[in-house]
């Protein structure tokens, strides 16, 4: 065999360093869409026209202090209008702040709601009772009134029990809470509406608690 060729590599350069990397602040809500405001208008029903007016100024001032949004109500539309602001730091206040009201509006305390702005991972889910079973007149009656109980006892054990906030507003219920918890609170009303006695709901309820307790 011939000698073999012989393949030169040029030596490679050190590479420089490298440009520092970009830093990037994060947009405020004012900067986002272009710069428009952001809306939100909340509509207050007329049976919540004297809880809000009572409690305007614990609605306020989380959302105009802490939030950094805009907030007033419009007594011609009967609306609560939301904006964001220059200062506002986070597009999300605003829809935190529209889901506050919701609940708001939906019977719940002004403390319960409030926890919607201070904790993501809490929810209102909603159903009614037509959606679990067909009742009419006095079985309709009956099956509301084992939802909340004598005194409303029944509807404190379930919210005490799943940390959760129910509202039984005519044949609506309304319950605020984190998921898991939202899905137990809602299978012990359900099973109320059905017709299961709130002695068997209970005890059913202290089992499926103790396992949650266990997985967290």
């Amino acid at each position: 065999m011939g000698d073999s060729t012989q393949m030169e590599f040029q030596p490679l350069s050190e590479p420089g360093p490298l440009p520092p990397k970009p830093t990037f602040k994060p947009l405020k809500a004012h900067e986002m869409s272009e710069g428009r405001i952001q809306f939100r208008k909340i509509p207050v029903p007329p049976h919540r026209y004297s809880p809000i007016k009572k409690a305007w100024l614990d609605i306020f001032t989380p959302v105009h202090e802490q939030m950094k949004i805009d907030i007033r109500m419009n007594l011609k539309s009967c609306k609560v209008e939301l904006k964001t602001r220059v200062d506002t730091p986070d597009i999300s206040n605003l829809q935190k702040c529209a889901d506050f009201l919701h609940a708001f509006m939906m019977g719940f305390d002004v403390v319960d709601a409030v926890a919607l702005l201070r904790l993501d991972e809490l929810y209102v889910e909603s159903f009614e009772i037509k959606d679990v079973k067909t009742l009419r007149g006095e079985h309709l009656s009956r099956a509301i009134g084992r939802l909340s109980g004598k005194g409303g006892k029944t509807k404190f054990a379930v919210e005490n029990a799943t940390k959760t906030r129910i509202v039984v507003a005519d044949t609506k219920i309304h319950i605020l809470g984190a998921f898991s918890n939202i899905k137990v609170a809602r299978d012990s009303l359900c099973s109320l509406i059905l017709g299961s006695p709130a002695g068997k709901v209970y005890s059913k309820l202290r089992a499926v608690t103790a396992r949650l307790a266990e997985r967290f």
